[in-house]
C-alpha cells in the first residue's frame, strides 16, 4: 500500500480456458518531498521566523469586526496581535470586500507582507443560490455545472472572497447521512466528472483573475461512509473500495488542478484523517504528485484527542504535521505548539518549510503577491452580488436537476384550465428551498412553489395543511422540532374534495439535511405523511412535489399517487422551475444519482454492489441473500427518471476489433411528439477478475437533445481507464476476458451485449 503502481499493459484473456494472462508492465512514481517553488517564495521562506512560518499554517475563524474599532489591550485580542505580527495565513467567515481589506492591509503591514487568503463555504453558490449539489449532478449536465460554480465564484470573490471549501466529492451509499446533499451521489464515475467540473468552475482558466477562486476538494478521506449515516462517525472500509469507489473522486480533481484539499473528521482503519500520513504524504502528496495543500476542517486535529489518538493538543499537533496536514483550521493546535515540537526534534523543519512552500505558492498562484487587494473593489461587488445573469443560469440547472419519478396516465403536463389547490406549508416557503450550506445568502431570497405559479398564471386555492416545524432555523440550532398541531388540517381537507388536482408540496426543512443532519427515519417529517393520506381519501388526483436534501422513503406515494415530482432544494429560482416543470414548459430530464430505498432498513443501498456467493432468487428457498420482508431492489434505482418524451434504444452494437479501444453504439428515438433530453448511459461488468468486480459500473453517458420523432447515434469508447480497476495494493490493472455491457435510460434498465478482450486487440 505504500506506492500506486500504473498497470500500463492490459490483460489478456486466454482463449483456451477462463483463467486470465497477467503480463504488466510496471512503472514505479517517484516519490516526492517536496514540490518546487518560484524564487520569490524561496526567498520569503528563507526569511521567515520558525513561528512567522507556523503562523501560515494556522487558519482563524473571523474574530474581529474589521470596519470597527481595533481591539484594545484588555480585550481578548491575541490573534489580532497575531494577525499584526504576520502569523496568521489564512481567515475564514470574513466576507465583503470592505472587510476583507480592512483585514488584509492588517497582514500587509507586518514585517514581511505576506498576504491572507480568505475561505468561504462556497456551496452552490453564494448570494444566488443554485440547487444543493446533489440535485445538480441529476442534471447530469457538466457544462451547467461548471458554470454553476463559475458564477458562485464570480459572486464570491466580488465580496472579497477567494476560497471555497468546495467540492465536496464524497461517495456515499446511505441517505441517513444528511451530507449527502452536498456531494454527487453513489457513483464514482460520475462523481469524479462532477467533482472536476466544479473545480474547473471555480478555478477557471486563469487563476490571477479576480473572478476566480481556490477549490478545496473535500473530505479526504472515507467520510461518506460513516457508520450508520451517523456524521462524523468512523469509517471502516476494505481497501477494494478505497482504491475503486472513495479514492477516485479525489483525483480527478487533484488532475483538474484543485489547489487545495481538505483532510476529513472520520478515523478510516483506526486513523484518524487528519493524521494518516498513508492518505496525506504517501498517496496525495507523493503518489498523486499534488502540489497544493492541506488544511484541516474545523477543529479536527484537536478531535484526535477525543478520538483516542492524541494524548493532548501538543501530540495532536505532532502527529498532523508529521502526517502532512499543512494548515491547522480552528484547532490552535500549530500556533500554541508546533514551534515546541520542531525545537524538541519531534518535527523535522522540513515538513514546515513544505507546508509554507505549498501555502506561498497557492497565495502566489492567485496572484495575492502581485495585488493584495485584487479581491477589494467595492464597485466590483456591487456591480456582481445578486446579477440577474447568475439567476438566468441558476433556474437552468434548476429545471434540469428536477426528477419525475412517476406520471401515471400522463397526469404531467398539468393543464392551466383545470382547478387547483396547493397545499403544503413548503409551497409558500423562501428560505428552505435555498437548502444547506449557504453562508453568504440571505432568508427569504427564494422563489416560492406559489410565487412560481403566479408567475405562469396558475389560478389556484392554497391551504397549509400542516407546519414542517416549530422554531426558527438557523446554521447553528438545536435539534429541529418538529410541528404535530393538526389545526390546519381541516382546512385542507375541505379544500381538496373542490378542485379537479392537488398539488402537494413536502419533504424536509432545508434544514433538515446537511451537516450534522442525520436522519434515523427517511419518511416525511412531522405530520406531512398523515395529512398526505388524509387528502388522498378525499382526493385521489394528488401530484406530489417532494423537496428534500436526501432521498426520502416514498413507497406509500409510489403505490398509491400518480404523480410524483422530486424538486430537491433548488435554490433562488425553485418556485419558478417547479411550476414550469409541473405545466410542461420545462420538460424533465434529471436522472437520480442516489438510489431511492423502498424502507430505511435497506441502507446502504446502492446500485453497483458486489453479487454474493448466494446472489438468488432460489425457488422455494430462503437461504439466499435477502430480506424476508422487503424487496433487495430500490423503489427508483440509480440513473432514473422520466420524462414527458418517450426514448426507445435500440441497435446495439460493440466493436472490440481494434486496438486499445472497444467501441459502442446505440440509437435513441423520441417517440413523443415534444422535444426532449436524455441522458444515455453506459454500464459494464468484467464478468470475472483477480478482484470481484461489482454488478454494474457506470462508464459512460452523453445527455442529448432529441426532437419530436428524432433519432440519433450515440457512440461511446471504452478504453483501460474504462475497463480497468485497482486492485487490493492499490495497483491499476486491466485484465482481459468477458465483458457484459448495457446502454439504456438508467441503471436496471436498458440493451444488453457483451465482448472479450483478445489479446490482438491491446498493446502489452
Amino acid at each position: 500500500m505504500k506506492n500506486f503502481l500504473i498497470v500500463l499493459s492490459i490483460f489478456i484473456l486466454c482463449q483456451s480456458c477462463n483463467k486470465k494472462a497477467v503480463v504488466p508492465t510496471i512503472i514505479p512514481q517517484q516519490t516526492k518531498t517536496s514540490i518546487n517553488a518560484s524564487p520569490h517564495v524561496e526567498a520569503l521562506i528563507a526569511k521567515m521566523t520558525l513561528e512567522e512560518k507556523i503562523g501560515q499554517m494556522t487558519q482563524f475563524n473571523g474574530f474581529w469586526d474589521a470596519t470597527g474599532p481595533v481591539p484594545k489591550k484588555d480585550d481578548n485580542n491575541w490573534k489580532y496581535d497575531l494577525l499584526k505580527a504576520g502569523k496568521v495565513g489564512s481567515v475564514l467567515n470574513v466576507s465583503g470586500a470592505e472587510n476583507v481589506c480592512k483585514m488584509q492591509e492588517v497582514a500587509m503591514n507586518s514585517k514581511l507582507g505576506i498576504p491572507l487568503i480568505f475561505g468561504l463555504d462556497v456551496i452552490h453558490g453564494h448570494k444566488v443560490l443554485t440547487p444543493i449539489p446533489l440535485a445538480e449532478s441529476c442534471s447530469w449536465n457538466l457544462d451547467l455545472i461548471e458554470t454553476s460554480a463559475a458564477n458562485a465564484a464570480k459572486e464570491a470573490a466580488a465580496r472579497g472572497i477567494n476560497w471555497t471549501f468546495a467540492p465536496m466529492v464524497d461517495i456515499s451509499r446511505d441517505a441517513r447521512w444528511g451530507r449527502v446533499m452536498e456531494g454527487g451521489g453513489e457513483d464514482p464515475y460520475l462523481g469524479s466528472l462532477v467533482g472536476a467540473a466544479r473545480v474547473k468552475g471555480f478555478q477557471g482558466s486563469d487563476l490571477k483573475n479576480e473572478f476566480t477562486i481556490a477549490a478545496c476538494v473535500k473530505h479526504f478521506a472515507g467520510y461518506g461512509f460513516a457508520e450508520s449515516g451517523k456524521d462524523y462517525n468512523t469509517a471502516d472500509v476494505g481497501t477494494s473500495t478505497l482504491y475503486n469507489t472513495i479514492l477516485p473522486p479525489f483525483k480527478a480533481c487533484v488532475d483538474a488542478g484543485a489547489l487545495t484539499v481538505m483532510n476529513s473528521f472520520n478515523v478510516l482503519n483506526g486513523i484518524p484523517a487528519t493524521g494518516d500520513k498513508f492518505l496525506q504524504r504517501d498517496v496525495l502528496k507523493d503518489q498523486w504528485g499534488f502540489e497544493g495543500f492541506i488544511v484541516s476542517d474545523w477543529g479536527s486535529a484537536k478531535e484526535m484527542i477525543d478520538h483516542g489518538f492524541s494524548k493532548d493538543l501538543k501530540h495532536a499537533a505532532v502527529q498532523a504535521a508529521n502526517a502532512g496536514s499543512d494548515m491547522d483550521m480552528e484547532s490552535y493546535a500549530y500556533i500554541t505548539h508546533l514551534a515546541e515540537a520542531v525545537n524538541e526534534g519531534l518535527v523535522d523543519i522540513k515538513h514546515i518549510d513544505d507546508a509554507v512552500r505549498r501555502i506561498l505558492t497557492v497565495k502566489e498562484k492567485l496572484g495575492l503577491f502581485d495585488d493584495p487587494y485584487k479581491y477589494c473593489n467595492t464597485d466590483r461587488e456591487k456591480e456582481w452580488v445578486y446579477n440577474e445573469a447568475f439567476n438566468k443560469d441558476a433556474l437552468a440547472l434548476a429545471n434540469e436537476s428536477i426528477v419525475l419519478l412517476r406520471n401515471e396516465n400522463n397526469t404531467l403536463p398539468l393543464d392551466k384550465s383545470k382547478k387547483i389547490a396547493v397545499i403544503g406549508t413548503l409551497a409558500n416557503d423562501k428560505t428552505s428551498p435555498l437548502g444547506n450550506w449557504r453562508m453568504g445568502s440571505d432568508d427569504g431570497t427564494s422563489i416560492s412553489v406559489l410565487e412560481g405559479l403566479k408567475n405562469l398564471n396558475v389560478d389556484y386555492s392554497y391551504a397549509e395543511g400542516a407546519k414542517l416545524i416549530t422554531n426558527e432555523p438557523s446554521f447553528v440550532f438545536e435539534m429541529i422540532v418538529e410541528e404535530k398541531d393538526k389545526s390546519g388540517f381541516q382546512e385542507a381537507i375541505d379544500l381538496a374534495p373542490s378542485s379537479d388536482q392537488v398539488i402537494m408540496v413536502l419533504g424536509e426543512h432545508g434544514y433538515q439535511s446537511g451537516e450534522g443532519r442525520s436522519r434515523s427515519k427517511l419518511n416525511f417529517p412531522g405530520l406531512q405523511e398523515e395529512l398526505l393520506r388524509k387528502i388522498y381519501e378525499v382526493n385521489k388526483n394528488i401530484v406530489l412535489v417532494v423537496m428534500s436534501g436526501r432521498p426520502l422513503v416514498l413507497t406509500w406515494a409510489n403505490d398509491n399517487l400518480p404523480a410524483i415530482v422530486q424538486a430537491w432544494q433548488l435554490g433562488t429560482e425553485s418556485g419558478n422551475a417547479i411550476a414550469q416543470t409541473l405545466y410542461g414548459d420545462n420538460n424533465p430530464s434529471g436522472k437520480l444519482t442516489m438510489s431511492f430505498p423502498r424502507s430505511v432498513g435497506q441502507m446502504p443501498l446502492y446500485y453497483n454492489p458486489y453479487t454474493t456467493g448466494r446472489p438468488g432468487p432460489l425457488p422455494d428457498m430462503v437461504f439466499w441473500s435477502h430480506y424476508i420482508d422487503e424487496s433487495n431492489a430500490p423503489l427508483y434505482p440509480f440513473g432514473f427518471g422520466l420524462s414527458y418524451s418517450t426514448f426507445t434504444y435500440s441497435n446495439l452494437t460493440i466493436d472490440a476489433s481494434q486496438k486499445n479501444k472497444v467501441m459502442v453504439g446505440i440509437d435513441v428515438t423520441n417517440e413523443s411528439k415534444r422535444e426532449g433530453k436524455e441522458v444515455v448511459q453506459l454500464y459494464l461488468q468484467d464478468k470475472v477478475a483477480s478482484v470481484v468486480r461489482p454488478i454494474t459500473e457506470l462508464k459512460g453517458f452523453e445527455k442529448i437533445t432529441l426532437g419530436p420523432k428524432e433519432s440519433k447515434r450515440v457512440e461511446f469508447v471504452l478504453t483501460s481507464k474504462e475497463l480497468g480497476f485497482f486492485d487490493n495494493v492499490g495497483k491499476f490493472v486491466v485484465e482481459g476476458g468477458e465483458f457484459n455491457v448495457m446502454v439504456g435510460g438508467s441503471s436496471s434498465t436498458g440493451i444488453k451485449g457483451s465482448f472479450n478482450l483478445q489479446q490482438n486487440q491491446v498493446d502489452e
